[in-house]
């Protein structure tokens, strides 16, 4: 849980989340659910049966009571193919190194055609730094209490509180089109270019190009927001802290014991934003359904290029990913040497490593206008 600094607001929907203990329907309360004689942490919950239901819902009482089989043990070969975290105290970090320099170049070309030049983010796809991380950080707790107020900044430098989650993440994750094809060494140069671009320092020292980054070095990562979460889950009493911390209602909003109705002694306090509002638009709200007018002299735009954007350019950006690139003349003229229905059919019925449709759901005329588009935005 994200610290708020505004804790007693209305509490009701996280004791609905996290509680073991609450009303139901019938007004008989829900026993509290242990495992290895402790209680969950989830927020799992069992409910009585009355009148052959559980609050709303009817139940098959045949079913209850009998032998639940919850299949064989694992082998250890099966959990080490499944054990692939990397944890904040490095395990599951793997030997390895990796530059800067060489993450901007495995950046370029691997990453860029989603996340954009720098990691800017763009075209619905998240921004991985937005300027200075420890300034970054200092915006979190920005409210927009005004209409021209600063919000908080929340990317991987500002907001996440663990580097180790970054390796996992582009390790096993990315690239979007091919996840898993990364070695542990330009794991290592993707990880150091993006600390790089948050300007992290790393025991003091700014991550120039010549920065490589290896496994001792990486374990020295402090993040900017490394406290900025609770409870403390990290270590040998995670379980337990976190336990303790959500079986106080005091910690996350209550002032009482989890309950559905009847939770606060008088009013419970409730965060307003005032005077938030805008009142003036360029250009004026219309309710027309219909398209504005092009200004003049600009190009009307074509009927496809709006689904290439939406579906097709986090392949067809840049060459990276093996499909001849928007734009890239040369490209598509070999391309069109099949014959412009064998390249529609392709596009349609799929071909090597691009699925029918590339994924997607459109119809094969919309299919049809995108190859028209990106023929048409390569000449």
């Amino acid at each position: 849980m994200f610290k708020s600094y505004h804790k007693l607001l209305v509490a009701t929907t996280l004791f609905a989340m996290f509680g073991t203990s609450v009303a139901c329907a019938a007004d008989k309360t829900v026993s509290r659910t242990y495992a290895n004689g402790k209680k969950v942490i989830d927020g799992g919950m069992t409910y009585p049966i009355h009148n052959g239901k559980t609050a709303s819902y009817y139940v098959n009482e045949k079913a209850h009571g009998g032998v639940v089989k919850f299949g064989r043990k694992p082998t250890l070969d099966e959990i080490k193919a499944w054990d692939i975290d990397v944890m904040p105290d490095g395990t599951g970090l793997p030997e390895g190194e990796g530059s800067v320099e060489e993450g901007d170049e495995i950046y370029e070309a691997k990453c860029a055609s989603c996340h954009f030049d720098f990691g800017s983010g763009g075209s619905g796809y998240p921004a991985l730094q937005q300027g200075n991380a420890y300034e970054g950080q200092k915006t979190l707790t920005n409210q927009r209490i005004n209409p021209d107020d600063d919000g908080p900044l929340r990317n991987f430098g500002s907001y996440w509180p663990r580097a180790s989650t970054l390796w996992w993440y582009i390790q096993t994750g990315m690239p979007h089109p091919a996840p898993m094809s990364l070695s542990d060494d330009e794991t290592y140069a993707l990880v150091a270019y993006t600390l790089s671009i948050n300007e992290i320092q790393i025991d003091g020292e700014e991550l120039d190009d010549e920065y490589v980054l290896n496994k001792e070095k990486f374990l020295k990562i402090v993040m900017p927001n490394k406290d900025g979460f609770e409870p403390k889950i990290d270590g040998p009493h995670g379980l337990e802290n976190t336990r303790k911390y959500y079986d106080n209602p005091k910690n996350f909003g209550g002032n009482k014991e989890r309950c559905m109705k009847n939770c606060f002694d008088g009013d419970p306090l409730v965060a307003r934003i005032q005077g938030v509002g805008i009142s003036e638009f360029s250009p004026p709200i219309s309710i027309k359904r219909e398209k504005p007018m092009p200004k003049e002299g600009s190009k009307a735009e074509h009927p496809g290029e709006k689904a290439y954007t939406a579906s097709c350019a986090v392949c067809h950006t840049t060459d990276a990913m093996g499909a001849p690139a928007v734009g890239d003349k040369q490209a598509w003229e070999a391309v069109l040497k099949k014959g412009l229905d064998k390249v529609k059919h392709n596009a349609i019925y799929g071909i090597n490593g691009m699925p029918p449709k590339g994924g997607t759901t459109l119809s094969d005329d919309k299919v049809s206008e995108i190859v028209d588009y990106m023929i048409e935005a390569s000449k």
